[in-house]
């Protein structure tokens, strides 16, 4: 075998190698392009406004034995929101202040009952003639 077709081959050979894992390389950029997408898609957007209720998600939780309790601390009022989602809070019962990551965060609605209950007494059945 000729040394000089052996090295021509080991070159053809090493290019395709490299095209192959160039190819490989924008596959990976075009997957992860669209798996952001989707992701981003699916993030709500939260609103907060100074005043508001927010309640905070506890992450440590998890170490806690109890499986029913919840892992939303709360209410805070919500004292400033910064940008990049930065959003001060304020803990009425302690008079603490502090900043937190607005994924971590969500409106509180409360406990609102309904002003008016409106009851609906169910009549007896009209009485028919009877055979």
């Amino acid at each position: 075998m000729d040394i000089t077709k052996a090295g021509i081959n080991r070159k053809l050979q090493l290019q395709e190698l490299e095209y192959l894992r160039m190819e490989a390389y924008e596959n990976a950029q075009i997957y992860k392009e669209k798996t952001k997408a989707f992701h981003d898609h699916h993030i709500r957007k939260k609103d907060f406004q100074e005043g508001d209720e927010a309640l905070l998600y506890n992450s440590r939780l998890r170490f806690m034995p109890r499986k029913l309790r919840s892992r939303w601390e709360g209410p805070f009022k919500v004292k400033e929101v910064k940008p990049y989602g930065v959003v001060e809070l304020f803990d009425p019962q302690s008079e603490a202040t502090f900043k937190v990551n607005g994924h971590r965060v969500k409106k509180y609605h409360g406990n609102k009952s309904p002003t008016k209950v409106e009851v609906l007494l169910l009549e007896d059945a009209p009485k028919g003639k009877e055979a």
